[in-house]
């Protein structure tokens, strides 16, 4: 269809892209140990928590290096989660206190609020986590947040630890923005047309956005690259081209 041909037609240019970029990347990174065990500013998250989850040492590469705050924590959720072989689990608990926090404008507010003394913070995710039955590694993790008073980054700490997570199964999520659903039909073609480009290594993950300030066409986002090709985008490029001055000296 014209839809996926011409997303196909960006193929070949893209995989050059892809490919020099990967490239670059390989010969820059070099993860320094402190990504794959890392340092926190709160002590008591490396000493409570590791002490908590480490039974016997085994060495876990993370798959991706995050940086900041909520980076590291994700990354020593998800050391923790596969020393313990419980990374499917963990993610789905964490999902479940994230999740929690939408739908309850409570529970929200006492993780968001700084107010609230540690103790009354550690003693409430304690017991939650209990009801909840969650599993050991999930519940350390939280009471350990609770206690350096990050609940508030919650969010962002499960985005984070999701990114690891797809990295971990060799998946790539691709966000198709459109003014209208996509059909399904042109929706596959679209995922094949991804799959070329990322490669058939890695699976790709297509999720859907609605936004119709981009007045027609689609902006493709995956892998921290983006296909613009979008309407609005490009009355603006010609608009910047028509308010261009016109060299006479060449006509």
């Amino acid at each position: 269809m014209a839809f996926a041909g011409r997303m196909r037609s960006t193929i070949p240019l893209a995989s050059k892209l892809v490919s020099s970029e990967s490239l670059a990347t390989a010969s820059r990174s070099n993860p320094q140990k402190a990504l794959l065990s890392p340092i926190f500013t709160d002590s008591e998250i490396s000493r409570n928590f590791s002490t908590a989850t480490e039974k016997k040492e085994v060495k876990v590469k993370v798959p991706l290096a995050l940086f900041g705050g909520c980076g590291n924590y994700a990354s020593a959720l998800y050391v923790a989660a596969v020393k313990t072989n419980a990374l499917d689990k963990v993610e789905s608990e964490l999902n479940d206190i994230v999740e929690a926090t939408k739908q309850s404008p409570v529970f929200s507010q006492f993780t968001k609020d700084p107010s609230v003394p540690a103790k009354t913070r550690v003693g409430a995710i304690d017991d939650i986590c209990i009801q909840a039955k969650f599993s050991d590694v999930t519940k350390n993790f939280l009471v350990t947040v609770a206690a350096n008073g990050r609940l508030r980054y919650i969010d962002s700490i499960a985005k984070k630890f999701e990114e690891l997570t797809m990295a971990h199964r060799g998946e790539v999520r691709a966000i198709v923005t459109t003014v209208i659903p996509i059909p399904p039909e042109e929706e596959k073609e679209l995922k094949a047309a991804l799959q070329d480009i990322i490669g058939h290594g890695k699976k790709v993950i297509l999720e859907q956005k609605i936004d119709t300030s981009i007045l027609g066409g689609l902006v493709v986002e995956f892998d921290r690259k983006v296909f613009d090709m979008s309407i609005k985008t490009r009355a603006r490029q010609m608009e910047r081209f028509l308010r261009e001055p016109i060299n006479i000296g060449n006509l």
